[in-house]
């Protein structure tokens, strides 16, 4: 004889009571997570993570953000943004202060402070990013990048002057 508590199309015999619906609400849970992860992951790589802000230094000089893989110079009442890496072959370029240029460790390219080429392996100047100012600082476009043998007039639009 059976007892009405025993069935046979019982779903999960021998779970306590409430586990088939915790199981059920967990699942549901991560697949709703899975489900809206690449829409977060696509999200978070649209914000406007690609402005960084900067402060207007005081003086002429040149400052490198190696995380954002910037440089940014003050120099002669303007500010420029440029790319890390040279032209040639991107290796990451180096101020000389003594020399005032930026100089390529690899194959010596040479700039001046405000990107235009001097000599060297490379074929044109320091690759600038779209730069504007926003009261006491500049804002960097790290997804707008100028390179002077592509678009001239961008090249030599990027700047701020001060």
């Amino acid at each position: 004889m059976s007892h009405p508590h025993d069935r046979t199309d019982d779903p999960c015999p021998g779970c306590a009571p409430g586990d088939d619906r915790r199981r059920f609400i967990a699942g549901a849970l991560t697949f709703a997570f899975l489900a809206a992860l690449p829409v977060r992951l696509a999200r978070a790589l649209t914000v406007r993570g690609a402005e960084h802000r900067y402060p207007i230094p005081a003086a002429d000089g040149v400052s490198i953000d190696a995380d954002q893989q910037v440089i940014l110079v003050r120099w002669e009442g303007k500010m420029y943004a440029f790319n890390l890496a040279c032209p040639h072959q991107n290796t990451a370029l180096r101020w000389q202060a003594d020399q005032q240029r930026f100089q390529c460790p690899k194959h010596k390219s040479r700039y001046q402070p405000d990107g235009e080429f001097i000599s060297g392996r490379a074929t044109r100047g320091m690759d600038r990013l779209g730069i504007r100012r926003d009261g006491d600082a500049v804002v960097v476009d790290l997804d707008r990048m100028f390179k002077e043998d592509e678009d001239r007039a961008g090249w030599e639009g990027a700047v701020v002057t001060l």
